[in-house]
């Protein structure tokens, strides 16, 4: 009995100058486990009489019941420690301000991308985009571009092979409307365009909206209002407007549009024109019963033009300075 007794004035000594929990564990098995200590007691007891065992198992119960005790006190008194010092560690200051995520900036492109498109829905036009990968029939050929076009050039154009090559124009979404839809149509087709050519007013790649319209009776003033109207909504109510006569293989009549700076300065912002009856025939659209007008507008300068920005490279430079500025409009 003085064994144990002194058994368990070891174990609680350890218990109580034990700072882990891990320890703490390790005294357990030490000491109650099924090869611990008091196991081994037990086991020498087998020539002892029953009495002498009955006595035993009564003193022996009662220290395994004040060990264990023992043992889940300090470890609730260790994980209470454990828990504050990462309170400690984790603790938010409340006062502090909190930390501000900036939203994303919308691409001034984009931006003007999506005027457009509101712009023009209001006026019944669907938007639809289409392939930038295209073939020569529907970039060239249905648009009346002759064989021997400069447009044609391995100068000019980005050729996959003799027929394929990435789009010119979005005038090609023209050909593909044309061909499955039926009259009356009302499009506009936003989307990238590529040509061979890269300086402060010209990149490789850059962004057109083209707009299509094919009823009954349409004529170059239906066209003219049009642009008009959206010129002076993208502008200002009070910019001066000019129309010059132009040439474009898709097109007769065909004009070029001006805006007139302040200081009389005429700027080329957008083409159009009534679509040429050949087109119209490639598509199988009868020339005598229904008119077509159609113009096509670059987004990189009309986007210069209205927000006075100087170098067309700003555009894609990744410059978030640049693009921070037009975090407002």
């Amino acid at each position: 009995m003085l064994t144990l007794q002194k058994l368990f004035e070891n174990v609680k000594s350890k218990i109580k100058n034990s700072y882990k929990i891990d320890e703490i564990d390790n005294i357990r098995i030490k000491y109650l486990g099924k090869k611990g200590i008091f196991s081994n007691c037990i086991k020498n007891l087998k020539n002892s009489s029953f009495e002498e065992k009955k006595k035993f198992f009564i003193v022996f119960n009662e220290i395994k019941k004040k060990i264990i005790n023992q043992i889940n006190k300090k470890k609730i008194e260790l994980n209470k420690i454990i828990l504050d010092q990462r309170i400690e560690k984790e603790k938010i200051d409340v006062s502090l301000p909190g930390r501000c995520r900036e939203n994303g900036i919308i691409h001034p492109i984009n931006h003007s991308i999506n005027y457009i498109k509101n712009f023009f829905s209001q006026l019944g036009f669907e938007s639809i985009n289409g392939f930038e990968i295209e073939d020569e029939y529907h970039n060239f050929d249905a648009l009346n571009i002759p064989k021997d076009h400069p447009a044609r050039n391995n100068n000019d154009t980005f050729w996959f092979d003799e027929h394929r090559l990435l789009r010119t124009q979005t005038s090609s979404m023209q050909i593909r409307i044309m061909k499955k839809e039926k009259p009356p149509i009302r499009f506009i087709f936003p989307g990238k365009v590529y040509r061979n050519d890269y300086d402060s007013t010209h990149t490789p790649m850059f962004h057109q909206v083209e707009g299509l319209i094919v009823e009954k009776n349409i004529n170059f003033s239906n066209l003219k209002w049009i642009i008009y109207n959206f010129l002076h909504d993208f502008f200002d109510k009070n910019i001066s407007i000019r129309f010059r006569p132009s040439y474009f293989p898709f097109t007769t009549p065909s004009a070029e549009v001006d805006i007139i700076t302040n200081v009389g300065q005429s700027l080329e912002v957008l083409g159009c024109g009534m679509v040429h009856p050949s087109v119209l025939k490639n598509v199988n659209i009868d020339s005598n019963f229904y008119s077509a007008c159609a113009f096509g507008i670059g987004i990189e300068r009309i986007t210069m033009l209205r927000y006075g920005i100087s170098d067309l490279r700003s555009f894609f430079e990744n410059d978030i300075r640049f693009i921070k500025q037009f975090k407002h409009i």
